[in-house]
Order: C-alpha cells, then sequence, then structure tokens
C-alpha cells in the first residue's frame, strides 16, 4: 500500500525538546493527583479511512520521538459525527458544513480529547472560537477519480466521460462533482451515494448506479488506486478545497502541543491550504453551492522565486453556469491569493449561487 504521506520531515529540535519535556513531567506527576500530560488523546471519526490517517500520522510524529512511542504517549478516541451517522440525506440538509467535524471539536473544545486529526476538506471554513488548525500534512494526489461500473469500460482518456452511456445514473453526493460533470454531460442523471469508500464502491458493484466519483488520495491511503478506472485532472475536475490533506487542530491556548505539531507541519501544505481556505471564505457559499479550490507550487526555475498557483470555480449545481478562473503569486501571499480570486468569482457570477435554499 503507498504511504498516506510519501516522506516525513527531519527529526526537529522543537520536537525532540517537547518530547523530552513530556517524559520529565510525566515522571514528576506519576502517583499524583496533579494534571496528567500523557496520554495525548486525540480524536478522530472512525471509519476506514480517517483510522488509516490518523494512525499514519501518528507513527510518523512518533518515528522521530522515541520516547513518545515507548511511553504509549497517544490514545486514540473515535468519534461518531453527524455526517457518519446520517446517510441517506445530503450534508446541506442536516446542518451543512463542517458536519464531519461537530462532534470533534466540542470534545476538543470541552478538553475531553486534546487534538484531532481530519481530512482538511471536512473543516469548516472558519474553525470554532479558541481552535486553530495546527499542522498540515503533505497533500497526497488531489485529484477526482471515476469509477465505472462493471458494464463500463474506459473508452478515450482524453475524453474521461465518454464511457457514460447517454442518461447514465452517476452515485454521487457532491454537488461540485455533479456540477463540472453536467456542465459537460447535461444528459447525465445523478442520485445520491454516501457512505465511507467501501460502502461506495460495494453500492456500484451491486448496479445501483453505472458510475461515481471519489478523491484519489482516499483511494491511495486505502491502497485501492487500482479501482479508479479513470484519474481525471484538476483541468477537468476541480478538486475541492484541501483535498488530499491532513489538517490537525488543536486548543489555541495549548501552546506546547502547537510547537510540536509545527515541527512536521509540510510548508507547501500549509501554502496551498491557506489560499484555498481563503478562497473558500471569500465565496462563502452554501453547501449547496460547487466550489473548486486547487493550488500548486509551480517548480522553480534556477534563479527565481517559488510561484503558487491556484485555480477557482463557481457553479450552478445544474452545470448550467460555470465559472474557472486562476491566480498567481509568491506562495508568502497565498491568503491575498484566495481573497482576491474569491473576489473576482463572486463578482462575476449571478448572486442567488450562494443564496441558502
Amino acid at each position: 500500500m503507498d504511504s498516506a504521506y510519501p516522506s516525513s520531515p527531519a527529526p526537529s529540535p522543537a520536537l525532540q525538546k517537547v518530547a523530552a519535556e513530556a517524559a520529565a513531567r510525566q515522571k514528576k506527576t506519576s502517583g499524583h493527583a496533579s494534571r496528567r500530560l500523557l496520554p495525548l488523546r486525540v480524536g478522530t471519526r472512525g471509519s476506514p479511512l480517517a483510522l488509516v490517517q490518523t494512525r499514519a500520522f501518528l507513527t510518523m510524529l512518533t518515528r522521530f520521538c522515541p520516547v513518545l512511542r515507548d511511553m504509549g504517549a497517544f490514545q486514540e478516541h473515535q468519534i461518531n459525527t453527524t455526517g457518519d451517522q446520517v446517510q441517506n440525506r445530503r450534508l446541506a440538509e442536516i446542518g451543512g458544513k463542517g458536519l464531519f467535524a461537530k462532534e470533534i471539536h466540542e470534545a476538543l473544545s470541552d478538553g475531553r480529547i486534546d487534538f484531532a486529526v481530519h481530512s482538511l476538506k471536512d473543516l469548516e471554513t472558519t474553525l470554532p472560537p479558541g481552535l486553530v488548525l495546527a499542522c498540515t500534512l503533505r497533500r497526497e494526489d488531489a485529484r477526482d477519480a471515476l469509477i465505472l461500473g462493471p458494464n463500463l469500460a474506459p473508452t478515450d482518456p482524453d475524453d474521461p466521460y465518454s464511457a457514460l452511456p447517454e442518461g447514465a445514473l452517476v452515485g454521487c453526493a457532491s454537488v461540485r462533482r455533479q456540477a463540472q460533470m453536467l456542465h459537460v454531460r447535461p444528459d447525465l442523471k445523478f442520485g445520491l451515494l454516501r457512505g465511507n469508500v467501501q460502502t461506495r464502491l460495494d453500492k456500484l458493484a451491486g448496479r445501483q448506479c453505472d458510475a461515481t466519483l471519489l478523491a484519489l488520495a482516499g483511494l491511495r491511503r486505502l491502497g485501492m488506486a487500482e479501482r479508479a478506472s479513470l484519474v481525471l485532472s484538476p483541468t477537468v475536475m476541480v478538486p475541492a478545497a484541501g483535498q488530499g490533506i491532513v489538517g490537525v487542530t488543536v486548543r489555541e491556548d495549548d501552546i506546547e502541543l502547537r510547537e510540536l505539531l509545527a515541527a512536521i507541519e509540510d510548508y507547501e501544505a500549509r501554502a496551498v491550504a491557506t489560499a484555498e481556505r481563503a478562497l473558500l471564505a471569500e465565496l462563502d457559499g452554501s453547501c449547496r453551492t460547487p466550489i473548486g479550490g486547487y493550488a500548486q507550487l509551480i517548480p522553480v526555475v534556477a534563479g527565481e522565486e517559488p510561484k503558487l498557483h491556484l485555480t477557482g470555480l463557481v457553479a450552478r449545481e445544474d452545470g448550467s453556469f460555470l465559472l474557472k478562473r486562476a491566480i498567481s503569486g509568491s506562495p508568502e501571499d497565498a491568503a491575498r491569493l484566495g481573497k482576491e480570486l474569491g473576489e473576482s468569482l463572486r463578482a462575476d457570477s449571478p448572486a442567488d449561487i450562494f443564496e441558502d435554499k
């Protein structure tokens, strides 16, 4: 199976210092009623993908701090979220954004857990008061994958939707994916398909629909990349903001844990995530608004400064309107670039697109 995180940062003095201090404090408090630092309680959804991501992250963290691993420093807490509990309705109908993080963040705010691991695309655009995004990990492949049913096969890699017959039924819960496909193929039909990765694949195999779409990052992390019939270029299907990135949230005042997590942050993931989330914040659409955001750092040529390239998309759910634009600039200006692109897209889109319906 492909590693959930292709590479890890080198050990840092900050990380080693925090580990040493944790060990010393643990010895001091052992057998007393004072606050116990360890184990650190990590909150996560209970889906197979969420658990793979969380455990890969903890493995990476303890690889450079054997003292934490040997002390059993981390305790996993699986939390059942509203997004997981309700599978027969769209997220927009049961509360909108953040339903895969709501209960986890309540536990974090209440002190029942110390930090939480998420798929970044599931996080609210604005985090609850007192919580911060402390760490973003190296991005997996952000592209979407088209998975065809057992009766279909790819026909033309340059025309990925050509494998779908007229009026084919696509199982999908994402208005972003639906709008982009309908813009190109208005003949397609869409039906609600939710659940974890294996559940969706099982429903597809059972011919409940002709095709579905999944994030390639999830398939890769689960060792199921071969299930992708076609991988869609970001120029064909603009990914969701944050897709393929794992983010870790903590309480804002937990300085020690923030220092530990900052030591393993991926610079590129933070830059692209900042741009994409700034785009989302400026557009501030409802959960029914199809919005895409995909940033990448352009490889530098000798003597040149790195560039961040951000693509943004806004559409109508039925695909009748679609606007896609891009902007480039310094990675240090990621937040400004996201805001500017969001302003541009909003200014030239029909106002009703951003209204709650």
